[in-house]
């Protein structure tokens, strides 16, 4: 079978390494560089940044604890190149690994049509088609939006802005302010309602007071126009480097319609991946959801096998989520579900409507009420990352909701160093069915900040 993939990002290159395994005859097309936004201008990017801005925290904090004497003054140039230089590695290697899995690797705008996709003027025949094309930065309809940089810019910047201000209040929001502000840079975020709505309230007000407390948040904005030297606001003028983080917004214009669209232009797909059209399947940010490196991997493979007939769903329990900053955020639990994404589910569409998401909410409500639901917190412990923050009283929590009688987990949070890794088996122990009672007889690697498992051990008494 002639299976294309266009898009060389997670979704992908997933779908081109386990179609290869199978032993099928595949052509990959990417249209600039290998491992897409996450590799190139996302995660691994941030994660660059963050070691920095991590290491400067950590620097004041044994200064102004007399504890080492150190003159931490860098060169952002320096650190962007360092970045570039290092992401340019990684992109080899990624390269390397499609062409040792014997995948047809084409650099080139693909144009997908039905039965062949046209790229670098030349037509590639497909038995079935893979559209794993990512997502792009949303410019919501603001005056002068354009004027705004956004991720992809952020390491080409010559210098730290002395006043960065930021449109949006989701993740990416948070992790460049966490940068940008450990840096030196007055950071200002503009909220149009509430900042990290992802998150539980209480989780939002610690990130913002804690983390981020060098950080102007800046709630229910109303963003008028944006020019090159800063915003106007229904308050006035914030002078400063703008940058946007407002979400993304799927690259799918290019597919025409030989495939059904949502409203923001995501395709549309099941559990399957499959589309509208019975030869195309999609997978990754393209089709919506919440943008994640795991899930699109995840979705790749899903889609691949289908590809070949063999029947796979996309399982979108327990995904774990994390934030970058100072401390990792983690959070995972049933109600960070994907699936109810999936536009062409009747829920979802019945989902969309006001009223029925009060109704549903109220449902959410009256179900737990009849769980026996609980919560725990506990702070976090001192090891790796957070020993010297204990004596300022600055090591996080946990905070844990659990069903006691079902033992299952209902939502989790974390705030440690560790709290990323952590996440990771949680999610995986609960995909699998265990319960809090499973962990009464749990050993830790010592020394940890892990306090999951002392939660769930608490939580296995009962």
């Amino acid at each position: 079978m002639k299976v294309v993939i266009i898009g060389g990002g997670p979704a992908g290159r997933a779908s081109a390494l386990e179609l290869s395994r199978l032993n099928q005859e595949v052509t990959l097309i990417e249209k600039t560089h290998m491992g897409g936004t996450c590799l190139n201008e996302g995660c691994m990017m941030v994660c660059g940044l963050v070691d920095v801005a991590r290491f400067l925290n950590d620097a004041k904090r044994f200064n102004e604890m007399g504890i080492i004497d150190i003159k931490s003054d860098f060169t952002y140039k320096k650190v962007a190149n360092g970045v570039k230089e290092t992401l340019n590695k990684l992109r080899h290697v990624s390269e390397k690994e499609i062409l040792e899995a014997n995948v047809k690797l084409i650099y080139g705008e693909g144009i997908p049509y039905e039965g062949l996709v046209k790229v670098n003027k030349q037509e590639i025949k497909y038995d079935k088609l893979i559209i794993a094309t990512g997502a792009r930065s949303f410019y919501p309809p603001i005056n002068g939006a354009k004027n705004a940089i956004n991720y992809s810019d952020i390491l080409d910047l010559e210098e730290v802005p002395k006043r960065l201000i930021i449109v949006g209040s989701g993740v990416i929001a948070a992790e460049f302010a966490g940068v940008f502000s450990s840096m030196g840079s007055e950071v200002h975020i503009l909220c149009r309602n509430q900042f990290l709505n992802v998150l539980d309230p209480e989780i939002s007000k610690f990130v913002a007071n804690n983390l981020l407390e060098k950080v102007n948040i800046h709630r229910n904005v109303n963003v008028k126009e944006i020019n090159k030297d800063g915003v106007v606001t229904h308050d006035g003028k914030i002078n400063g480097k703008v940058l946007m983080a407002t979400g993304m917004i799927p690259n799918s214009e290019f597919v025409g319609d030989i495939v059904k669209k949502g409203s923001r232009g995501e395709i549309l797909v099941n559990n399957k991946m499959e589309t509208s059209n019975p030869h195309i399947y999609a997978a990754g940010d393209v089709v919506g959801g919440v943008g994640s490196t795991p899930i699109a991997r995840m979705e790749g493979v899903v889609a691949a096998r289908n590809v070949i007939g063999i029947s796979t769903q996309s399982d979108y329990r327990y995904i774990p989520h994390s934030i970058s900053l100072d401390y990792d955020v983690a959070f995972l639990g049933p109600e960070n579900v994907l699936s109810d994404s999936r536009e062409n589910s009747k829920k979802n569409k019945l989902q969309k409507n006001e009223n029925n998401k009060k109704e549903n909410e109220k449902e959410k409500n009256e179900n737990k009420e009849k769980k026996n639901i609980v919560t725990g917190k506990i702070p976090g412990t001192a090891g790796p990352g957070s020993f010297w923050k204990v004596l300022s009283s600055q090591t996080g929590f946990t905070h844990m909701e659990v069903d006691l009688d079902s033992g299952s987990l209902e939502k989790l949070y974390s705030i440690t160093p560790s709290a990323r890794h952590n996440m990771t088996y949680i999610s995986m122990l609960s995909k699998l069915g265990h319960k809090t009672y499973d962990f009464d007889n749990f050993i830790e690697s010592h020394p940890s900040t892990d306090s999951i498992y002392k939660l769930m051990r608490f939580f296995s008494k009962y």
